[in-house]
């Protein structure tokens, strides 16, 4: 199927062609297809919506897409953003390609060999609120010091001030452990905004795929050093979003 006598949804590049046929269904448990477009070989579908919205459920099966491929043998790989609908190749290669095209062959020479990992990090801040009390003589001392009594609106912002800073010092070396940990292993580091209140840590790796067992171990390692008090979200196969953007300067 080459032509585009319907809408097409559009999942990913590859800088060669496939060398077996798939049998892959996307959205709308639609075929899934490649069609090439100067020496890019885009991954697609037949669009059954205008807009597709981005429902967990829509997101997970674009995801599976580009997962199923890389799992196929087809590791480098430029995932494109969700909900991308075209109608003809044409506007592809006139927005996309003769634009950016360096920019693309640039993204796929940075990801030959490597692959994207992520770690999330999540905290019980009342457990570790008690685990500082614990820990913490003078902080304790003074908390206790003042429990039961009538507080001026002064000892109030005081002791206040003194929990948050000691929490977020607290936070800070737990970020620290997992930065000196893993990131000697990354050739790319991608940090992102916490997903949650919990979430104290959200950062993608790209890293060489054979390097991913010693990451995994590390990882495993930090949750024991932390004795399994934090919640730590390990994801080792993934598209690479979080490298493939491309420089529009």
């Amino acid at each position: 199927m080459t032509t585009t006598d319907q809408s097409l949804y559009l999942y990913g590049i590859l800088p060669t062609p496939l060398t077996d046929a798939i049998d892959l269904k996307g959205l709308d448990k639609q075929p899934v297809y490649s069609h090439e477009v100067d020496n890019f070989v885009f991954l697609y579908s037949a669009a059954q919506q205008e807009k597709y919205l981005a429902s967990r459920r829509n997101l997970l099966g674009h995801e599976r897409v580009l997962e199923a491929l890389m799992e196929a043998g087809y590791r480098n790989l430029l995932p494109l953003q969700f909900g991308l609908v075209i109608d003809t190749w044409e506007r592809v290669r006139e927005q996309l390609i003769e634009p950016y095209g360096d920019n693309l062959r640039h993204l796929f020479t940075k990801l030959d060999g490597h692959r994207e990992v992520s770690v999330k990090v999540l905290w019980d801040s009342n457990a570790e609120l008690e685990l500082l009390m614990q820990e913490n003589d003078g902080l304790r001392a003074e908390r206790d010091r003042l429990e039961g009594r009538q507080l001026s609106m002064d000892e109030v912002v005081s002791i206040g001030q003194q929990i948050e800073r000691a929490m977020e010092h607290r936070k800070v070396g737990i970020v620290n452990a997992f930065q000196e940990s893993l990131s000697a292993l990354a050739i790319e580091i991608a940090e992102n905004d916490p997903l949650q209140e919990t979430m104290i840590y959200n950062t993608a790796y790209l890293i060489p795929w054979d390097v991913e067992p010693t990451f995994g171990d590390r990882v495993e390692k930090l949750d024991q050093q932390f004795n399994e008090r934090l919640r730590i979200r390990y994801n080792n196969f993934t598209a690479p979003f979080n490298f493939s953007q491309i420089d529009r300067n």
